[in-house]
């Protein structure tokens, strides 16, 4: 097992009060697999994927409780200076937008080359020789020439390449792609996610893909976490959650796809708005929403319900189904 998370819990202290942004979280990761982990705007993806890498900001956000093991090391454990080592090393990140993750005053070539030299000690030809062949495996033509380039003097889709070699630089174990896609045009982004795919063949990473776009996630992930209100409330393998989807959050969410057969009717979105973080509702988060909510859902937090090889959901309707050793309808 590449990555064990266990009962992740991240808050923000606030002045009207505490935010339980990450609430016991929990996944694992193998080599070569790709996680995407899904949910609206404020379900607490991005700051999941924070903590993994212990960068959420002191002193307002805290990691207040889990585990976080990869490869067997526990990094909550970690100091500092430790850490350093596995940003960048072992762990590495590409964010959403590569023009505000870019610094414009360097070249492209001096921020690909900072992360080899601090983790690999290269110098010299060696250095440099190392940045092309980044470059180049990352899909950027005439390497060479475009090390002497700044981050505006390339395209979007040059520009998320160039972010993508500064992640896959020092041949990381596990990669965090946070909405990588975003800002890129349906022909670069489907290109993009091809090289994704190539390079995580050829180098064997895991990868956690944070993504709106269950699009994306059909085609690249080979398992899926649902997450809502700072838990996760359902994973389960690609196929188990596109076909058998068992919260009625993530059923909602699918329900919210376009497709070609009902192209005539109107779309369809996820009734109510999510909970305020800080003002979280008892029992289940997402139970004023949900069109199947019973009275035991609104006063306990549901206890998990194993509905299929690896398949897992925080949901009242499995947990009472297998306390009582009924099949769910």
């Amino acid at each position: 097992m590449l990555l064990e998370v266990t009962d992740l819990r991240v808050q923000f202290h606030t002045r009207r009060g505490v935010v339980k942004a990450v609430d016991g979280v929990s996944f694992s990761l193998d080599r070569g697999e790709t996680l995407g982990l899904v949910g609206e705007s404020g379900s607490g993806k991005s700051v999941s994927c924070m903590a993994l890498m212990r960068l959420v900001e002191a002193p307002a956000g805290r990691i207040v409780g889990g585990s976080v093991r990869l490869d067997g090391q526990e990094l909550l454990d970690l100091s500092e200076r430790e850490m350093r080592q596995i940003r960048g090393g072992k762990i590495s990140l590409i964010l959403q937008d590569p023009l505000s993750s870019l610094n414009p005053g360097y070249t492209v070539g001096n921020q690909v080359a900072e992360a080899i030299r601090i983790h690999q000690g290269l110098r010299g030809s060696a250095l440099r020789a190392s940045v092309v062949e980044i470059l180049s495996q990352v899909g950027i033509p005439q390497a060479e020439r475009r090390l002497k380039q700044y981050p505006h003097q390339m395209s979007g889709g040059m520009r998320q390449r160039v972010a993508g070699a500064i992640a896959l630089s020092c041949r990381p174990s596990l990669l965090i792609a946070d909405e990588p896609t975003t800002s890129l045009d349906a022909t670069v982004q489907a290109q993009y996610l091809r090289l994704l795919s190539e390079l995580q063949e050829e180098f064997r990473f895991g990868m956690i893909f944070v993504t709106h776009d269950l699009g994306i996630v059909a085609r690249l992930c080979d398992r899926v976490a649902v997450m809502y209100a700072g838990r996760i409330v359902e994973t389960g393998s690609t196929r188990q959650i596109f076909n058998e989807p068992a919260h009625p959050y993530a059923k909602a969410l699918l329900a919210t796809l376009p497709s070609l057969e009902s192209r005539k009717k109107r779309l369809l979105t996820v009734s109510g708005q999510p909970p305020l973080a800080i003002d979280l509702p008892p029992g289940c988060s997402f139970a004023p929403r949900c069109p199947e909510t019973m009275d035991i859902c609104t006063e306990e937090f549901p206890a998990e319900a194993i509905t299929g090889d690896r398949h897992r959901v925080l949901c009242w309707l499995h947990s009472q189904a297998e306390e009582m050793s009924l099949p769910v309808r």
